[in-house]
């Protein structure tokens, strides 16, 4: 039976999915790395300290290093997130929804700890979630299942009694890697994209989550 929902952070919980791309940029121009959104491709799907680890490799720079850029690209989209950034609808009504049943809520998030920390406490969301996880302490991000798998484990929970909701390909990939069901709420213009067939059941926002949808995946 499931009673555990683990849920992603950026562009299901938050809309900072653009954010990443506009800080790196203005970053990687900063620092002189010959970054464009059609190189953004080669790092999908990695943390960002593995990004400008690849950064450092393929497009090597003087100056600052690949973890002081990380932490640059870090520090600034905390801020631009705090003030452009906003909860997407229906996501304090899954969570409310989810509290009054007592499922065991998670957060699992590829996003670096400190990014994550400081974002659900400045939306004030941290206190529905019963464990949040990083990526940080796991040695590989999405789609490897190993974040889904460490924060359901310090839930107490199996990852048969788990649903992930993600938004991404990549944690779509991961939830099922982790055997456990999930659902997705792709963006608009991701919606169709014929790779979520994958998942156990898709949503256009998450103000359409109910209980039922749990009983039936």
């Amino acid at each position: 039976m499931i009673n555990t929902v683990l849920f992603d952070m950026d562009g299901l919980l938050l809309d900072t999915e653009p954010l990443w791309g506009e800080s790196m940029l203005r970053i990687a121009h900063k620092h002189g790395i010959p970054i464009s959104k059609d190189r953004f491709k080669e790092t999908t799907g990695l943390r960002i300290y593995e990004v400008t680890d690849y950064w450092a490799i393929k497009y090597p720079w003087a100056g600052s290093t690949s973890k002081e850029v990380a932490e640059e690209i870090l520090d600034e989209i905390i801020a631009m997130s705090k003030t452009s950034a906003t909860v997407i609808k229906g996501v304090k009504h899954s969570l409310e929804l989810l509290k009054k049943h007592k499922f065991k809520i998670g957060l699992a998030s590829s996003s670096p700890g400190r990014m994550i920390m400081a974002l659900v406490k400045h939306f004030d969301i941290e206190h529905y979630f019963d464990v949040i996880t990083s990526a940080d302490v796991v040695e590989l991000g999405k789609p490897h299942p190993a974040v889904f798998l460490h924060c359901a484990k310090d839930l107490g929970s199996e990852p048969m009694q788990c649903v992930v909701l993600e938004d991404s390909v990549n944690g779509m990939i991961a939830g099922k890697a982790a055997r456990m069901k999930v659902i997705v709420v792709p963006d608009e213009l991701h919606f169709d994209d014929p790779r979520f067939s994958v998942a156990d059941a898709k949503l256009k926002s998450l103000e359409d989550f109910d209980l039922e949808m749990l009983k039936t995946i």
